[in-house]
């Protein structure tokens, strides 16, 4: 597998983005309305504030993406925050560890870039997500954003 750094704009991440974004609209609960994507910047995923990656697969194939990104200190421990953002994989790829793999490769990143703390978000619908966020070592956290797709907060302390 093989981690490459693209800009978050550029058409090959875009239509990642796109894939990821329309899955989860098809599989959103309707109790919760409609999902509501929102497409990142590229000032929020360029080193040191950030990084998105395409993932590879060993034949070259583009598999998946994801990014983190520097946010705001949490106030009362001042910590420098990353986020997880945008972690997808084509559903041929899924179930074969490259989401771990993944999620490693971006906490390595971010704490490259000075991470104390990683968080992120994700629906209760994700089981999967879910599950592979609290075997790495994330424990729910207070809401720190209004992001309104999401229903689980995690975090995990990484420096």
């Amino acid at each position: 597998m093989r981690f490459r750094e693209v800009d978050v704009t550029s058409a090959e991440a875009l239509a990642l983005l796109d894939a990821y974004f329309a899955e989860r609209a098809a599989g959103f609960p309707v109790e919760q309305g409609a999902y509501r994507p929102t497409y990142p910047t590229s000032e929020q995923f360029t080193p040191p504030a950030g990084v998105f990656l395409v993932v590879e697969d060993d034949d070259g194939e583009v598999i998946g993406c994801g990014g983190v990104r520097r946010i705001q200190r949490r106030p009362e421990t001042y910590e420098v925050r990353f986020e997880v953002k945008h972690l997808w994989l084509s559903p041929n790829a899924r179930g074969k560890g490259a989401g771990r793999q993944l999620l490693h490769e971006l906490e390595r990143r971010a704490i490259g870039f000075g991470a104390q703390e990683l968080v992120l978000d994700t629906n209760a619908s994700l089981e999967a997500a879910g599950g592979l966020y609290r075997s790495s070592g994330y424990v729910e956290v207070e809401p720190y954003n209004a992001n309104p797709n999401a229903t689980h907060w995690y975090g995990k302390r990484v420096g």
